[in-house]
């Protein structure tokens, strides 16, 4: 099964289990949708009871879990759904999970390698595209450079302005 990281358990929050989470996605109340999510190396599900937000984090609280030392051994794991858990994107609008793996050709079909990354610039997102030799390229997630993403070819393709991808 595939699994999206929504979230980073930056610290536990007080003592009755609660823990301060750095959202992963582009919104927050999604976590008010969610049932339950996974933690990072655990099987089970944890079913969310209380979701608070606050300026830079999210303070969530699990059923069954009401106690500090229940919760102190996730500090640094990711919260993960799966994909039966994500959400319908607005069109032109891609899971990073699904980006992460794709070939980059030009539009004259030149083959410039796979997206190993993809970082969260300010306003934008910049694609790590790195080639057979192990040359990293970076290209802004923009349309004027990425005219193409094809899910469905698992191709991406890119018009990059010059000197963008020597």
């Amino acid at each position: 099964m595939k699994y999206l990281k929504v979230g980073k358990i930056l610290n536990t929050h007080g003592i009755k289990g609660e823990i301060k989470v750095f959202s992963l996605t582009d919104y927050d109340e999604r976590f008010e949708e969610l049932e339950y999510v996974y933690i990072e190396g655990h099987k089970e599900k944890f079913h969310i009871s209380n979701v608070k937000y606050r300026p830079k984090d999210i303070i969530i609280a699990f059923k069954d879990h009401d106690d500090i030392n229940n919760v102190e051994k996730f500090k640094g794991k990711y919260l993960l759904i799966d994909e039966g858990q994500k959400r319908e994107l607005p069109e032109d609008t891609y899971y990073i999970v699904d980006i992460i793996g794709l070939d980059v050709y030009t539009i004259d079909h030149k083959y410039l390698g796979k997206v190993v990354d993809v970082l969260q610039a300010g306003s934008n997102e910049v694609y790590c595209i790195k080639n057979e030799a192990g040359k990293e390229l970076m290209i802004p997630a923009v349309k004027e450079f990425i005219p193409e993403i094809s899910l469905e070819t698992g191709k991406i393709i890119v018009d990059p302005i010059e000197g963008m991808i020597e």
